[in-house]
């Protein structure tokens, strides 16, 4: 029991490994962001005689480091789409995001640029999607329905004032 157990939790954290980004919200839904959940999931095993402190410690390790690539990434990420609005609309992030912050949607920004953003956007979401399968991270079956809706979300959140959808321009007009 116990050896199949173990093999349950060592093929888990190798599953997590995998996947940072999965990590890292899985982690937050299991207790917050300093990783709680998981915390207080090892101890139990530890206190039951499951796994010993040392595997526990080595696999909060693990997801504390994963959760820090995770958040990098999608970092990386969010700067990739910044640089691709400030680019198509030639003006600065720091201008973006105070008309964001007076209410003004991107496509009010972009004006006659409009259809431009919403075009290179989305080649920079579906190139970041490419990325993802390269990687090993999705298969190809999700960067399809992924690319399916990448233009209709896109599109939401250049006209969408308070989209919910993108996490850039840190510190915009966001719900």
């Amino acid at each position: 029991m116990k050896k199949k157990l173990m093999a349950a939790i060592v093929s888990t954290a190798v599953a997590l490994t995998v996947s940072g980004t999965t990590i890292a919200s899985a982690d937050d839904r299991m207790g917050g962001r300093e990783g709680k959940g998981i915390n207080s999931l090892l101890s139990t095993l530890v206190a039951n005689g499951t796994i010993t402190q040392s595997q526990a410690d080595s696999i909060a390790k693990a997801a504390t480091d994963l959760r820090g690539a995770a958040k990098a990434l999608k970092q990386n990420h969010r700067d990739s789409l910044d640089a691709v609005v400030t680019s198509t609309l030639g003006i600065s992030l720091d201008a973006v995001k105070t008309r964001m912050k007076a209410g003004e949607s991107l496509a009010q920004i972009a004006g006659s640029k409009k259809d431009a953003l919403i075009a290179a956007l989305v080649a920079e979401v579906n190139k970041q999607i490419d990325a993802a399968l390269t990687a090993g991270k999705i298969t190809a079956a999700q960067a399809t329905a992924q690319k399916a809706k990448t233009t209709e979300q896109v599109t939401n959140m250049v006209n969408n004032v308070k989209y919910k959808g993108y996490k850039g321009f840190k510190g915009g007009n966001r719900s």
